[in-house]
């Protein structure tokens, strides 16, 4: 089951309070399964009696008899009671033995959350035999969505759509620093709607000092343009040289990709599309939302020959490995070198 299809069974859950008997929590966004969790008890134990009815254990603490006994316990002067089992694929191999021969016939007063860990391999059994709910990490396409989502729903404000663009770029896909932005911009706009301007203040980034924007130079040859921006994209939260690098990396091979489709004979009206294309079936994170960063990629290609693009990322790869051994040159040093080198690789430079 698809992210789309845990959070629309998510939400039927919730919003019915007719909760199945057990659940396999999995997949690799740690945000998004945490929060389903969260939902699921705040909707089906009521705060009362919640601290008599809510068992929360790690998988690998857990035997055959204390597994029987945690999913044994009746609720105390409630429906039902909860318990969650972390990490689950850490059961012994007894303990797992009975949890296999209780979800045959699990208990219609007990709700059990079967959360796997980070990075865990797919359990195919418990699939099969729990409400399986999987959550990947959101696509470039989805996360200023969220972040109107999260919002409205979690905070109680409103953000305008160019101010989630703006902070999706500033931030990344990391849902758990985008909520924290978030609580903060709501704090500050007390009530008021969530503006690029409450960004720019809160957050400290400004329209035009984005990575994006510092891409988008890049591309260009805009060589006094991009080299004015690395101060300013190096102080902003979760960027390193290091991510730079891989964003930089990400948009070179964009382009050699679309200078080929264009060469084959695919119209340049059809590349932004096959762009999106190529970003959906990948997962590839551009460092902005997939549509940004397909529209400035098809209206680049043409002016990158694949050799540009080639010696470009050769540039890049040396630029990675002196930001990972380098213990003289500073990472701004280290992105200026790279980005001489970049619009440099045709003899062509264009000054701001």
């Amino acid at each position: 089951m698809a992210s789309d299809s845990a959070l629309k069974t998510l939400r039927e859950a919730v919003k019915t309070r007719r909760f199945d008997g057990a659940y396999y929590v999995y997949g690799d966004d740690e945000f998004q399964k945490n929060e389903a969790v969260k939902q699921l008890v705040t909707a089906a134990v009521d705060p009362a009696t919640r601290d008599f009815n809510l068992d929360t254990r790690r998988a690998a603490d857990l035997d055959a008899e204390s597994l029987g006994s945690l999913l044994g316990t009746p609720p105390m002067m409630a429906e039902r009671r909860i318990a969650i089992i972390r990490e689950v694929g850490a059961l012994k191999k007894d303990a797992r033995a009975a949890l296999d021969r209780y979800l045959k016939h699990p208990s219609h007063d007990t709700m059990v959350l079967l959360v796997a860990a980070p990075g865990a391999k797919t359990d195919k059994v418990l699939q099969t035999s729990t409400t399986p709910m999987e959550f990947n990490p959101l696509d470039g396409s989805r996360v200023s969505r969220w972040i109107l989502h999260h919002a409205k729903s979690e905070l109680g404000a409103e953000i305008t759509e160019s101010a989630a663009d703006l902070l999706h770029e500033a931030v990344g896909n990391d849902l758990y620093q985008l909520a924290a932005e978030l609580d903060k911009l709501a704090s500050y706009t007390n009530g008021e709607v969530i503006t690029e301007d409450s960004v720019s203040a809160a957050v400290g980034i400004r329209r035009g000092e984005t990575v994006a924007d510092f891409l988008d130079k890049v591309m260009q040859r805009d060589v006094t343009g991009a080299l004015s921006l690395i101060p300013h994209i190096l102080s902003q939260p979760k960027t390193s040289g290091v991510s730079v690098v891989m964003a930089l990396s990400t948009q070179m091979l964009a382009l050699a990709w679309g200078r080929c489709r264009l060469d084959s004979g695919l119209p340049s009206g059809r590349l932004e599309g096959e762009y999106f294309q190529l970003l959906k079936s990948t997962g590839a994170y551009p460092a902005r939302p997939w549509n940004g960063a397909a529209r400035a990629w098809a209206l680049a290609a043409r002016d990158w020959k694949v050799a540009e693009c080639d010696r470009a990322v050769v540039a890049l790869l040396a630029a990675d490995v002196a930001l990972k051994e380098s213990r003289v040159s500073s990472e701004n040093q280290i992105l200026a070198t790279a980005v001489l080198a970049i619009s440099s690789v045709s003899g062509r430079r264009r000054a701001a």
